[in-house]
């Protein structure tokens, strides 16, 4: 009797243990929920060059609208933008790629990521972009940058051979009046193989290039 009883224990286990798929479907929403929490707790609080909500919320629907898997962003900050591109790629099975060259603002986006559990996904790196992004390797599909706006020019003709077709380059600050916006914004009009929006949902304003696909 006692074996049939270990028996009838072991099936009934097995019966109501999660599957492959609802383990994880479990495991998103837990990382959801975790992230939804971080960002809750902190809203209002970002400073010290961060994005608005409203642009992280855009970047994010990007990326999982599209399915987009390798990111590169330019311009860590404390991690605000990092965290809701880390977050959209934990949904499409992707990584990011970003750069900061402060050492106590890449420190504290280092913690960011992690307290939100998307460290994981998020490749932080310290150094300086002029020399970082040439040696970047594609195939990208999604690039935001959003660190000096004199070299956005540099930085979009160095990472625009490497995305892929239906991939985006956005960047942030493009309704400011900054020196290298309006020769940038100019650039990317110029580019022939891109269609270029700005999404002025906030005073900051981000310019969303994607390459037209054959």
């Amino acid at each position: 009797m006692a074996r049939i009883a270990h028996i009838a224990a072991v099936l009934l286990a097995a019966l109501i243990a999660p599957t492959g798929a609802s383990a994880q479907a479990a495991a998103d929403v837990e990382r959801d929920r975790r992230v939804q929490t971080f960002l809750d707790e902190r809203r209002g609080s970002w400073r010290d060059l961060n994005i608005p909500e409203i642009d992280g919320r855009t970047m994010h629907e990007l990326i999982v609208d599209n399915g987009f898997r390798n990111a590169v962003e330019i311009g860590t900050s404390t991690g605000h933008s990092g965290i809701w591109i880390g977050w959209a790629l934990s949904r499409t099975g992707g990584r990011l790629t970003t750069i900061e060259i402060d050492p106590r603002r890449h420190g504290i986006a280092v913690e960011n990521f992690a307290a939100a559990g998307l460290d994981g996904v998020i490749d932080a790196r310290l150094a300086d972009a002029h020399e970082l992004v040439p040696q970047l390797e594609g195939p990208i599909d999604f690039v935001f940058s959003d660190a000096d706006k004199d070299w956005y020019i540099n930085y979009f003709d160095a990472l625009w051979p490497k995305i892929a077709p239906g991939g985006c380059f956005t960047a942030h600050n493009v309704s400011m009046n900054q020196r290298g916006i309006r020769e940038f914004l100019d650039h990317i009009q110029r580019v022939p193989d891109a269609v270029t929006m700005i999404d002025t949902r906030s005073r900051a304003g981000l310019s969303i290039t994607c390459k037209r696909k054959p």
